[in-house]
């Protein structure tokens, strides 16, 4: 694991003249837990440097190329050398397009310490939006800056996870500073108009000639504009090393930031807050931002500021009250502001083998998408992703379901006769509101690829799964329409889930993400426990395929009834109790507990030739609510079950001799149908499929081992 920080051109790494950028940099990596992978490089023609892992880039002039690209692509050929886990732009937005264009899929971080507006390489909306989409995350050191970056962008970027604030910091003083303040007033910075020196001036000569025992200390220099400060209690000190600032804030009792202009973040009023000062700064950009407790002037002119300072030096409680709270409130110490960028950094750094997702587990956002059948009337209740859904929910994760037919259907329109833009654009809102740790898709065949992939780009912690409950037999019916489904998205999934064996499967791509699940039970549905009573019917199938509405489509045919009525006319001596074919409606909901209760065995016929674990979720509700479960062996069943928990027949006939011999020993069924249920519901429950597909999909190591991992 490394990091590259890469500085400005020109900027002093140095504790010399050190600008925020270097003091930011050092004081908040030096601290870091990534330290020793920390490698700093600058350029500075300053000998004595930061006692960290620095490298100093030279440049040579070239006739075409200026310095600062010359400084950018030393560096890409550094890093070639040296790669990097993150590197990490200060304040250099044109770095980060330069350097995207020669390393290629290269985690990149930009911090921004000044207005975006202002700076090549995010001054247009392309350009800001271009940033958007290269960056892992754009740090800001102050919600006004995040503010201008966003200006004349689309809400969807205004919540965007790339774009996050890191406030500057500094080292917090204690109380016992304030037993030792002295009557100053410290001004500190440039020396011009737009930090509001020019009013300071002429506000403080007041203030000097009415409190004499008060005096002004003034840091800064300004060679391009002259602001005269004549007073014999002021103290006119130039530049100053940067401990020399901070030991003058601790004497302090009162400094002043009145910036006419919008400061991106003002390191002054932070430090001298941090130092136990009495701080007035005025209404503009970021200052604000910079103090849990201080004076603030909306309005700057002359008469405004000198009333503040006389104010606090005539009401001495109310100032050292200030200067109090000033000191007791201050967070934005070293140590903080270092473990927010850290925390970043093991987010991206430990990704994939899960450090960011265990240390959030139980409180995981998941957005489920796929048909919950609101339309339907409660026809189908009971489906599998709500079985899920109480999986996910049993776990203790937020769960929000996203019923992406029901959608589509609701909002199709003449524009949009398929409502699959609106379907795709409801879902990019959602996820936007919502802002999912996990994104689990079933059957959503109407979300777009494009838009699953714009997703990934603007959640790039967010995690994506899909899960699959059709038949994909090759001999089996839909096998090249369903194949196409479950492939149409395989490559933007974290992992996908079906209810068939991967390895039977050729199609499927060569690699460790795609899994078998069994369909899941849940205890709020299989609620039946036919195994203690006595039933009517010995054997019970319900078909819904080729249905419309609710009801049998004329003339639509399954390869299942010649099945079926092969089976009834050589089992003669058993009651059957068959729907949704041969002219019998399907039936639903309550109505078919209701009718399922009655019967001793469930037949799980599914459609096509078997193969490795399929079955549809008809298993779950024959197992679940306590009746004996036939099986075709070939599904390998045999893999969980053994011939006291489930029925296995090799062929019709060898189905219709066990019929006959169960039906005939009701001791033997209950046996069989109560083991069934109570090893289903045991290990095949739908807490437990949640927590395998959130364990897959996030690469959770546990040692739990689920019983269907054969």
């Amino acid at each position: 694991m490394k990091i590259s920080i890469l500085l400005p051109y020109k900027e002093n790494f140095s504790p010399v003249y050190p600008g925020a950028v270097s003091l930011f940099v050092y004081e908040t990596t030096k601290i870091s837990k990534y330290k020793k992978d920390i490698i700093v490089y600058g350029n500075t023609n300053l000998k004595k440097i930061y006692d960290l892992k620095y490298i100093n880039i030279n440049t040579k002039k070239e006739f075409f190329n200026s310095q600062t690209k010359n400084y950018v692509n030393n560096f890409i050929q550094l890093e070639k050398k040296n790669v990097s886990s993150i590197i990490e732009v200060h304040n250099r937005p044109s770095y980060i397009h330069i350097i995207n264009e020669s390393l290629k899929n290269k985690v990149l971080t930009l911090y921004f310490h000044n207005d975006p507006l202002s700076m090549n390489g995010s001054k247009s909306i392309n350009e800001r939006k271009k940033l958007l989409k290269t960056c892992y995350k754009i740090i800001f050191n102050s919600a006004w800056s995040k503010k201008r970056f966003l200006e004349g962008l689309e809400n969807k970027f205004v919540n965007s996870n790339k774009l996050v604030i890191f406030y500057q910091s500094a080292e917090k003083g204690n109380l016992s500073l304030l037993k030792n303040k002295k009557k100053w007033i410290t001004f500190v910075g440039k020396l011009n108009r737009a930090k509001g020196y020019d009013i300071f001036a002429k506000s403080i000569k007041k203030i000097l000639d009415k409190h004499k025992d008060w005096k002004a200390m003034v840091i800064g220099d300004e060679k391009r504009e002259k602001i005269n400060l004549h007073h014999k209690n002021a103290s006119i000190l130039g530049f100053k090393k940067h401990g020399d600032v901070i030991n003058i804030f601790k004497k302090t009792s009162i400094t002043v930031a009145c910036s006419r202009w919008e400061e991106p973040f003002g390191r002054t009023s932070l430090e001298a807050s941090a130092n136990g000062c009495a701080v007035i700064i005025t209404n503009k950009g970021g200052l604000p931002e910079t103090v849990t407790d201080a004076k603030i002037l909306k309005n700057l002119n002359q008469d405004v500021l000198t009333q503040s300072i006389s104010y606090l030096i005539k009401n001495p409680k109310i100032r050292k009250s200030l200067q109090k709270r000033s000191i007791k409130n201050f967070y934005l110490t070293h140590k903080f502001v270092s473990k927010c960028i850290d925390d970043y950094r093991s987010e991206k750094l430990f990704l994939n083998n899960s450090f960011y997702f265990k240390s959030k587990l139980r409180s995981l956002r998941i957005l489920h998408v796929t048909n919950f059948n609101e339309r339907l009337d409660g026809r189908l209740f009971f489906n599998t992703g709500r079985r899920l859904n109480n999986g996910f929910i049993r776990l203790g994760h937020s769960v929000l379901g996203f019923s992406d037919r029901d959608i589509q259907k609701y909002y199709k329109s003449l524009s949009d006769f398929k409502g699959k833009k609106i379907l795709n654009d409801k879902l990019k809102k959602t996820c936007y509101n919502y802002k999912p740790d996990l994104v689990v898709i079933g059957h959503a065949d109407l979300i777009s690829k494009d838009q699953i992939q714009e997703l990934k780009e603007d959640n790039p912690n967010t995690k994506f799964a899909q899960w699959f409950l059709d038949p994909l037999n090759k001999n089996g019916p839909d096998f090249e329409r369903n194949k196409t489904r479950i492939l149409d998205k395989i490559e933007l999934m974290d992992s996908t889930f079906m209810t068939t064996c991967p390895s039977a499967l050729h199609f499927l791509p060569k690699n460790d993400n795609n899994y078998y699940i069994p369909n899941p039970s849940d205890d709020s549905f299989e609620t039946l426990n036919n195994f203690s009573k006595p039933c009517s019917v010995d054997v019970f199938f319900a078909l819904s395929h080729g249905v419309h509405r609710g009801k049998l489509k004329l003339g639509k045919k399954d390869d299942r009834i010649i099945f079926l009525d092969k089976l009834q006319k050589i089992t003669t001596d058993i009651k059957f109790d068959l729907y949704g074919i041969n002219n019998v409606q399907p039936i639903w909901a309550d109505h078919y507990f209701k009718t399922i209760s009655n019967a001793k065995m469930g037949l799980n016929l599914s459609r096509g030739e078997p193969i490795k674990y399929y079955s549809s979720d008809r298993i779950t509700q024959i197992v679940g609510n306590g009746l004996v479960c036939l099986i075709d062996e070939k599904t390998q069943y045999r893999d969980f079950f053994n011939n006291n928990e489930m029925v296995f027949y090799k062929n019709i006939n060898d189905l219709s001799e066990k019929l006959l011999r169960i039906s005939s020993d009701d001791k033997i069924r209950k046996k069989i149908a109560k083991n069934g249920k109570d090893k289903y519901m045991k290990y095949f429950n739908s807490t437990n499929v949640a927590e395998f597909i959130i364990q897959k999909t996030l690469l959770l190591k546990n040692k739990k081992k689920f019983y269907w991992e054969k």
